[in-house]
């Protein structure tokens, strides 16, 4: 029994992963395609995204952003540890560590 349930639970872990149980909601979601893809995840209040995004610059503009690094995929970003954040984004509650998920959600 606890090994159907380990099998079960990891079933859940990988769709969690994988972002299909992540309520995307009104979050508008941008990917260009260069050698490696150009991802933002855009909330209301501010920006999950990849290195390509400067946080100097978010800083200049007063810009909430959060960057995450090695992402292919916007579901990627989801998992992903928080690199860095700018002032704004630390004023809402952003902190390098927290997953993208967690990131999004003090975003949104």
């Amino acid at each position: 029994m606890s090994k159907l349930l380990g099998v079960a639970l990891g079933l859940m872990f990988t769709a969690t992963a994988q972002g299909e149980d992540f309520d995307w909601g009104e979050l508008k979601r941008e990917r260009i395609e260069l050698k490696l893809p150009l991802l933002t995840v855009q909330g209301e209040q501010g920006l999950l995204a990849c290195g390509y995004v400067d946080v100097n610059t978010c800083n200049k503009t007063g810009e909430a952003c959060a960057i995450v690094s090695g992402v292919k995929t916007h579901e990627d970003m989801l998992q992903k540890p928080v690199l860095l954040v700018s002032k704004a984004a630390r004023a809402l509650g952003v902190e390098p560590g927290m997953t993208g998920t967690q990131a999004l959600e003090l975003m949104r």
